[in-house]
């Protein structure tokens, strides 16, 4: 008997799903995660990077998009915010699902409260992200201490991991320093001052 596989069978799955309004359906590491969207301060953060990069790349054939799928063999995430062309391409042999992993050249999460939500940004993401070689993950964690940003770059797609780490506290600035955002600044105009 020909049984086709699991990522095929999730997909199919996925596709098929009629999430209730105000919720996302990715496919992560293997498996459906299905969940509200982000609470306010959540979409704060997002839409303040998301303006802030905009306006930084306004000359340049590069956009900010969000709202959308990132899809890489059969995986599917719904990042906070990433960087691609203005006039992306979708993932054609995707069936126009979203755009393809391999022409984005950052992602942003924020991380929601809750543990199964840290863990799915903190760990699950991380690794996706780095198999699937984009270049920079931001994550903007008001969870981390009294809130940090970390900044992921050199992915090992072999290793699910990063070359490049670097973490700082709300209240210190970090700049990308690769690709089309190099020379972005995150710093509390994005994540506010420090939490706590």
């Amino acid at each position: 008997m020909n049984r086709p596989d699991l990522d095929e069978v999730l997909w199919q799955a996925w596709k098929a799903m009629d999430v209730p309004e105000g919720y996302r359906a990715e496919i992560v590491e293997g498996a459906i995660e299905v969940w509200p969207t982000g609470c306010f301060r959540h979409a704060q953060v997002a839409n303040r990077f998301w303006g802030a990069l905009g306006t930084f790349l306004e000359d340049s054939e590069f956009g900010v998009w969000s709202v959308t799928n990132v899809i890489h063999k059969r995986q599917a995430w719904i990042p906070d915010a990433f960087l691609t062309l203005k006039d992306a391409e979708p993932c054609s042999d995707e069936e126009d699902m979203g755009v393809r992993a391999g022409s984005v050249h950052l992602v942003l999460e924020v991380v929601s409260p809750g543990t199964a939500n840290q863990d799915r940004d903190r760990i699950r993401k991380r690794r996706e992200y780095a198999r699937a070689g984009i270049p920079v993950y931001v994550l903007i964690d008001d969870h981390d201490g009294q809130g940090a940003v970390t900044l992921f770059t050199e992915p090992r797609p072999e290793k699910a991991d990063w070359d490049d780490i670097h973490r700082v506290p709300y209240g210190t600035d970090v700049t990308i320093s690769e690709g089309p955002a190099k020379g972005f600044v995150i710093g509390e105009a994005i994540t506010g001052p420090k939490r706590g």
